[in-house]
């Protein structure tokens, strides 16, 4: 069915040309930007978003790089995975009936002893996501109202959802921006989202359909 409907968007006129490619957009792109009402929804996509961003980061490092730090205060990438992947089972096992801080969490020791491989630390990023997308996929919108508790303070789960938003987005950057500075020093940098001087281009791309915001 999926496929048919894709052969038959090729036989509209050449003057739906902003039509066809909105169209394609919607069914060959799954990243891209949906509207919706729906917080739950959103909140997903975004962590969807974001994950694959922070991916597509760390795909343009070396190994050696996932390991390196800028100086004795900062983290490296492994560290900072091993502290989300950390936070992700923490905060979403069991996430309407537990407090979010689980008593077998020793959160400091998160940020010591990394990964040793690409392997290990992508089998801990997998393993926190897992947790994320396990524990909000069942949801609907009509749990946002519920609450759960975190360091044994309440949060609506809306909540606590936009709390982990902002957490996980924070070290993304933090990912992405330790990736950049190495791959800059190659000249080998590509652009995650709008490269340099193309602002106007991406916006007539977005406008036309052939490119999508998320």
């Amino acid at each position: 069915m999926q496929a048919n409907k894709k052969q038959r968007l090729f036989f509209l006129p050449i003057r739906h040309h902003s039509l066809l490619c909105f169209l394609l957009r919607r069914t060959i792109l799954p990243m891209a930007h949906q509207f919706t009402t729906s917080h739950l929804k959103d909140s997903i996509d975004l962590f969807r978003y974001y994950k694959k961003l922070a991916e597509r980061a760390m795909e343009q490092c070396s190994d050696e790089q996932l390991f390196a730090t800028l100086d004795g205060e900062s983290n490296s990438i492994a560290v900072v995975v091993k502290h989300m992947a950390g936070n992700m089972r923490s905060r979403f096992t069991e996430f309407l009936t537990t407090d979010g801080e689980k008593p077998d969490r020793h959160r400091d020791s998160e940020f010591e002893g990394p990964a040793k491989s690409r392997e290990e630390l992508m089998a801990q990023w997998e393993s926190g996501w897992t947790c994320v997308f396990s524990a909000l996929e069942p949801l609907n919108d009509g749990d946002l109202t519920r609450t759960v508790l975190i360091r044994t303070e309440p949060h609506s789960v809306m909540q606590a959802i936009t709390r982990q938003i902002a957490h996980y987005t924070y070290h993304i950057g933090q990912i992405t921006f330790l990736v950049k500075h190495f791959a800059a020093e190659k000249g080998n940098w590509k652009s995650l989202t709008i490269p340099r001087k193309q602002s106007a281009e991406f916006n007539a791309r977005v406008t036309s359909g052939e490119a999508s915001q998320r």
